[in-house]
């Protein structure tokens, strides 16, 4: 479907009908596009769901010009630190070691499970949802924002030159770098700094990813292959109190991912 002129808005999801909408543009990617699998995953109903769903804010992005019951076409799954005691974790903990950040006093949030449906993708889309991100952020004075982001596909080597690059530049400073549990800690610094051909490994970086960079983000310590949702994580921090006046501008003028 080609998209010509949506009407966007921005909202929270409000009940069981809007979490479903959001589960179903999630098993559209993550699953339909992407080959993710699991547990969780309802072939039959195509929901992408898992057992943290009922604890997390789903902010939605919608095209109110599309058919009602088909508008969700962007989806942010947010966890504030104050939402995470009903649960006892953050989902990140499933992948990473978060007790620097824990640890840290600080007033934290869990971003994840984002996806923009494929029509919407280099357009507009996204510059709105950041707008309605940095709102919420505002509105609960989120001081620092972490959560997995994702590469496609588990062949380490493959993605060695993206993987080795991030960590030289962007890992984060000892006061914000989460690790990689153990049990699955997958090097980053895999190909030496000298060596690697950086214009096609940056070009390797989902657009995501560069966009969380470009907005004074980092990358913590090591890598998670998930064979499940066949993708290689990596953990992105963001400290909202170190963005550039630069940064700032890039944030509320929006993104294209």
């Amino acid at each position: 479907m080609a998209v010509s002129t949506p009407e966007f808005s921005v909202r929270l999801a409000a009940g069981p009908d809007d979490l479903r909408a959001a589960q179903r543009l999630r098993y559209e990617v993550f699953v339909a596009e992407l080959g993710a699998d699991g547990a969780h995953v309802d072939h039959d109903a195509r929901l992408e769901k898992d057992e943290f769903d009922p604890y997390f804010d789903h902010l939605l992005l919608e095209d109110m010009s599309r058919a009602e019951g088909d508008r969700v076409v962007a989806v942010y799954r947010l966890l504030r630190d104050d939402q995470m005691p009903s649960i006892a974790r953050f989902y990140s903990e499933t992948e990473y070691d978060l007790s620097v950040l824990k640890q840290s006093g600080r007033k934290l949030m869990e971003l994840g499970r984002s996806c923009l449906h494929p029509d919407y993708r280099g357009g507009a889309a996204m510059l709105v949802m950041w707008n309605g991100l940095a709102e919420y952020v505002a509105d609960y004075g989120i001081e620092v924002m972490f959560g997995t982001a994702s590469f496609h596909g588990t062949d380490v080597a493959a993605l060695a030159p993206s993987l080795s690059l991030l960590h030289e530049r962007h890992l984060a400073p000892p006061e914000l770098r989460v690790r990689a549990v153990a049990d699955h800690f997958q090097p980053m610094d895999l190909i030496p700094y000298d060596q690697i051909d950086r214009k096609p490994a940056m070009l390797g970086v989902p657009a995501l990813i560069k966009a969380y960079l470009r907005l004074g983000g980092y990358v913590g310590d090591g890598a998670y292959v998930d064979h499940a949702f066949n993708t290689t994580d990596i953990c992105l921090v963001m400290d909202a109190h170190r963005l550039s006046a630069t940064q700032k501008s890039i944030y509320s003028k929006g993104l294209k991912a």
